[in-house]
């Protein structure tokens, strides 16, 4: 029953994953991967808010494992930040790993923190 949850959340988390990346490039058409970003940051959060708030083992496979694993995407990053250093523009290149990684780690801290927080919360007024 896990196998096909993760299945199913990714699924959804891989066209996801590519029409978010396409939306960027339309509207924005900058050498910075800016869709990839945006993909890791996102799901990098919603795992954050799925750890902080306890998701059950069922939820975890479907929307952890499933749809944030194929929502998010670490060869791509990589091969992005290699392409841009090959074609000589180091500092995006650099900028992308400093951004990628940093704003990854921030986004599920905070996802975590506030689901954390706003469970906690919910208990102490239930109480």
């Amino acid at each position: 029953m896990t196998v096909l949850l993760v299945a199913l959340g990714g699924m959804v988390g891989a066209p996801a994953r590519y029409l978010a990346d396409r939306a960027m490039a339309r509207r924005f058409g900058s050498v910075f991967p800016l869709g990839t970003l945006v993909v890791n940051v996102t799901g990098s959060a919603i795992l954050g808010v799925l750890i902080g708030s306890g998701a059950n083992h069922w939820l975890l496979a479907a929307a952890g494992t499933g749809f944030c694993g194929a929502l998010t995407t670490f060869s791509t990053f990589g091969y992005e930040t290699v392409r841009l250093a090959e074609e000589g523009a180091f500092s995006y290149a650099v900028a992308n790993v400093v951004i990628g990684v940093a704003a990854s780690l921030a986004a599920a801290f905070i996802g975590a923190s506030a689901a954390q927080c706003l469970s906690e919360t919910a208990l102490w007024v239930s109480s």
